[in-house]
C-alpha cells in the first residue's frame, strides 16, 4: 500500500478494502465486501464466481450506486480476483490500490467487518441462495448498528448524514419489537 497517497479517501483499510467470502466449491458463489474506512459503511456485492470478471461485475454494480465523491479509491489484497482491476477503474472511476503481501494489519477494518458478517452468512454456508437484495438488507443491518469505535453512532448515520435519521430508525425498531 506504499504507492497510495495518504490524502486519498475511499473504501477501507487506508482507503477502502475489499474481500471475497467464498462459498463451498459446489456453489461457486462469492460475496464481495467493501468497507468505507472512516465511517465503516459496508456494501456487499453478489458475485457468481471468485474470478476477476465476476469481481468487476459485482463491485461495479454496487460501487456505481454510490455518489462518485464517496468512491474515489479502494485497497484490495493480493487475490487473483482483482486481476482485472483496470476494468473496475474504467467502469467506476475508482482507483484500486493493493495491500502489501502478508500484511493483515493493513486490512483490519475489513477483517472485523467480515467477522460481523458471519452472523448473517456463516462460514461454509451456500452463498448462492442470497440475492443482491438479501445482501443489501444484511449490509443495512450492519450499517444501522451503533459502533463503539464511532462513538456509538452507526455507519449509515455518518456516511449519509443528510439522509439518515437514527432517532427515527431507532424508534421504528422499538415500535416493531425488534
Amino acid at each position: 500500500m506504499t504507492a497510495r497517497p495518504r490524502s486519498t479517501n475511499g473504501w477501507c483499510q487506508g482507503i477502502g478494502k475489499a474481500t471475497l467470502s467464498k462459498a463451498p466449491l459446489t456453489a461457486r458463489r462469492s460475496v464481495g465486501t467493501l468497507v468505507e474506512r472512516t465511517t465503516l459503511f459496508t456494501v456487499l456485492a453478489k458475485m457468481d464466481t471468485a474470478r476477476a470478471e465476476s469481481a468487476v461485475t459485482g463491485f461495479s454494480h454496487v460501487l456505481n450506486r454510490i455518489d462518485a465523491q464517496k468512491r474515489l479509491s479502494m485497497t484490495y489484497d493480493q487475490g487473483r480476483e482483482m486481476a482485472a482491476h483496470s476494468q473496475l477503474t474504467e467502469a467506476t472511476g475508482v482507483r484500486v490500490y493493493f495491500a502489501d503481501p502478508h500484511s493483515p494489519w493493513q486490512r483490519g477494518i475489513n477483517e472485523n467487518t467480515n467477522g460481523l458478517l458471519r452472523q448473517y452468512l456463516p462460514k461454509g454456508s451456500d452463498l448462492s441462495t442470497h440475492t443482491q437484495d438479501d445482501l443489501d438488507e444484511i449490509a443495512w443491518k450492519l450499517n444501522t448498528r451503533p459502533r463503539k469505535s464511532l462513538g456509538f453512532k452507526c455507519p449509515a448515520e455518518l456516511f449519509t448524514p443528510d439522509a439518515f435519521d437514527f432517532k427515527q430508525h431507532h424508534a421504528a425498531l422499538f415500535a416493531l419489537g425488534a
